[in-house]
């Protein structure tokens, strides 16, 4: 009997608002006794190491009470998005409005499929981007916008944030 992974994510979602925690990602992966549950939590003002524990917890408990990963032993691995985290939704690409992204895209748009700059916008399932030069920084003040490039959100391969640290 396979595991219902919508079952999973219903459970993961509850605990995760009881948390105070977005379930960002829910998986299951591998076959046998090599089986791992991945479940990526986020929220607003970062992910603590005792928001992974509850959430482990918690989740933990449920599955095996309700049988939910039938079929004996698995891995459960909770974890934060790290600071590359990917965007996987129309949310993530409104959240994160003024950050810088890495992006690749299924068809080629102006014969790129990679790019990477600022995510200026993000309107009715397209993102502006302001492609970014490759040159330093610009000192405050100096900035000089770069190229834009408009892409539609389902042509959006994969997306992640760069960190600036």
């Amino acid at each position: 009997m396979a595991a219902d992974l919508e079952k999973i994510r219903g459970i993961v979602g509850r605990v995760a608002m009881t948390y105070g925690v977005e379930p960002i990602e829910v998986d299951l992966r591998g076959g046998g006794k090599a089986r791992t549950l991945k479940i990526v939590i986020d929220k607003f003002e970062g992910v603590t190491h005792e928001d992974c524990a509850n959430v482990s917890r918690e989740v933990s408990t449920i599955l095996d009470v309700e049988d939910a990963v039938p079929g004996g032993s698995y891995t459960l691995e909770v974890s934060s998005p790290g600071l590359d985290r990917k965007l996987l939704g129309p949310q993530d690409y409104a959240r994160f409005i003024g950050s810088r992204i890495k992006l690749t895209t299924r068809a080629p748009v102006n014969g790129n499929r990679h790019f990477e700059g600022r995510l200026q916008s993000f309107t009715d399932g397209r993102l502006q981007l302001e492609l970014l030069s490759g040159k330093k920084k610009p000192k405050p003040g100096h900035a000089h916008p770069g190229p834009m490039v408009e892409i539609e959100i389902g042509n959006v391969e994969k997306a992640n944030l760069v960190p600036e640290i």
